[in-house]
């Protein structure tokens, strides 16, 4: 037997969305404790360095703001910023997981090095692409090294820890 004849979509979507809740998480007391060391209270700690300088609101709460006036014509106030961007960034890890878990199942060689690539990719795809295309960030080149790290970090904790939860629930499953 081949490693894809054990495929099934319904445990790797599982496994995927368990990785991707509890990776979220992960890299959020990531960048928590990374942030940590500039010292600040808890709403200057969901700020990358570079949006604590420029005032910027975090790109997840942008991302609520945006779908909130576009779909429901609602502008959020403060309060439902702080529970949005969260929620965003939750529904982001989460669908990345199941993605992840997905493509598991099909193709074993993603899950190589410990799910590294997977976190690398997911931060160039998204922290430096999507988001500066979708004017939810400034360019990658308006941000110093620093915040590239951080974000790279932060997203390479993601990618090892969806994997480690990922297959683990598979495993169990």
């Amino acid at each position: 037997m081949t490693k894809h004849s054990h495929r099934n979509v319904w445990k790797g979507l599982v496994a995927g969305v368990a990785g991707g809740v509890v990776a979220s998480w992960t890299m959020d007391r990531f960048q928590y404790w990374w942030l940590s060391f500039d010292g600040g209270d808890e709403q200057e700690l969901q700020q990358t360095p570079s949006e604590k300088h420029n005032a910027e609101e975090p790109a997840t709460v942008k991302t609520a703001a945006v779908i909130s006036e576009r779909v429901l014509g609602h502008n959020l106030t403060n309060k439902e910023k702080e529970i949005a961007g969260p929620l965003i960034h939750y529904a982001v890890g989460t669908t990345a997981g199941a993605v992840y878990g997905l493509a598991a199942e099909y193709q074993p060689d993603v899950t190589t090095l410990a799910g590294i690539p997977f976190g690398a990719a997911f931060w160039m795809l998204v922290d430096e692409g999507a988001l500066p295309l979708l004017g939810l960030a400034q360019g990658p080149t308006s941000y110093p090294i620093s915040t590239h790290a951080y974000a790279l970090a932060s997203h390479l904790v993601f990618g090892v820890t969806a994997e480690v939860v990922r297959s683990t629930v598979r495993r169990a499953l």
